[in-house]
């Protein structure tokens, strides 16, 4: 993996500046995101709180607590403005949420777009040890998130659509019209502008019953060029095709079982598939490529499949071959979820943070 780390630095370090004129837009969420760390593994955390309870109430001292920017759409246009890509953000909250928005992303994203008519979305993050590893289990109220629909965009905010050379349609499973905002938008790229179009639905097991009805309208219309997902997303998704998949989950090895889950999903939808876990990350499309992951001290879980996905599309953007964009946002990832303050990442820190890396390799 050294040689490898070394020649992604050269890459980087060649490149010049992302065009100027590169837009990416991004919907339809952003939340206030109320991060719990605890100190302990899901079953302390299950006594802790039965001891409590059983006691009539009480408090869990000593548990760090933060609030910061959440929402698929604003950490990833986040973590595209730092790269230096114009990100705009489509999306509908309350006036705070708008003057939060402000304070998390200044003047570095596009806000001209967001309406302060709805309600704000908010969710409570508990983050804790489960089998060895940092998990988060995610308490939402999706406020004005759960109904943003294909008619809740204006003219401009359709020219915008058709003018971007990225358009990116997320959280689809905490919004009850996702399923026509997504069809109707990548619909309207295809038809009328000029841009990739890329698809990150969330975790669709709320929603499964309507697993079906997305496959269908959107993810088989080939309007959409990338589609992001983790492994338990790729599960959902391929037993669509095949549903002997999860049967045969339990004599195979979980990288095997993602790695051909990602595999029926490209031969049957016709498009790129790209996979993100915590061990490996993965392409699918005309050719195939993995890349492993960095094992960091992890400060935080959440937000870290944002960071990917960001620095994922801006690889494309810059051109780099698969193995490099893998590596790239590998690295990208790694430096946000080790990162005490949670900050995304300049091309100039990924490039100090692979430098690390290979005095560890």
């Amino acid at each position: 993996m050294k040689n490898d780390i070394e020649k992604l630095i050269e890459t980087l370090q060649g490149l010049g500046a992302p065009p100027s004129e590169i837009k990416a837009v991004l919907m339809p969420d952003f939340f206030l995101d109320h991060l719990v760390t605890y100190k302990g593994t899901l079953d302390s955390f299950k006594t802790d709180v039965t001891r409590i309870a059983e006691q009539g109430g009480g408090n869990i001292p000593d548990t760090k607590q933060t609030i910061q920017r959440g929402g698929n759409s604003a950490n990833t246009a986040s973590a595209l403005s730092t790269l230096g890509i114009s990100s705009y953000i489509i999306s509908r909250t309350s006036p705070l949420g708008l003057f939060l928005l402000q304070h998390f992303l200044g003047n570095n994203v596009n806000l001209s777009h967001v309406k302060t008519d709805g309600k704000m979305a908010l969710t409570t993050v508990l983050e804790l040890e489960y089998d060895q590893r940092k998990v988060n289990v995610m308490l939402g109220d999706p406020g004005s998130v759960c109904d943003f629909s294909f008619n809740s965009l204006t003219e401009d905010d359709l020219q915008l659509i058709k003018e971007a050379d990225y358009v990116c349609v997320f959280n689809w499973n905490l919004n009850l019209h996702g399923t026509e905002l997504a069809s109707k938008v990548f619909e309207l790229v295809k038809k009328e502008g000029k841009g990739r179009t890329f698809f990150d639905t969330g975790d669709p097991s709320p929603r499964q019953g309507e697993i079906n009805s997305l496959v269908e309208k959107v993810l088989r219309t080939r309007t959409i060029d990338v589609i992001s997902l983790n492994e338990n997303e790729a599960l959902w998704y391929a037993s669509y095709f095949d549903e002997r998949i999860k049967e045969r989950r339990k004599n195979m090895r979980p990288v095997d079982l993602a790695i051909e889950c990602a595999r029926i999903l490209r031969d049957n939808l016709r498009t790129r598939i790209d996979l993100h876990t915590a061990k490996y990350t993965a392409t699918f499309g005309q050719k195939e490529c993995i890349v492993q992951t960095f094992a960091i001290p992890i400060q935080r879980v959440t937000g870290a499949g944002d960071a990917w996905n960001a620095t994922d599309i801006y690889g494309e953007i810059m051109r780099l071959d698969d193995a490099q964009r893998l590596l790239f946002a590998n690295a990208a990832a790694a430096y946000y979820i080790s990162n005490p303050e949670g900050k995304h990442p300049t091309r100039t820190s990924v490039i100090n943070f692979l430098k690390t890396q290979i005095e560890l390799c």
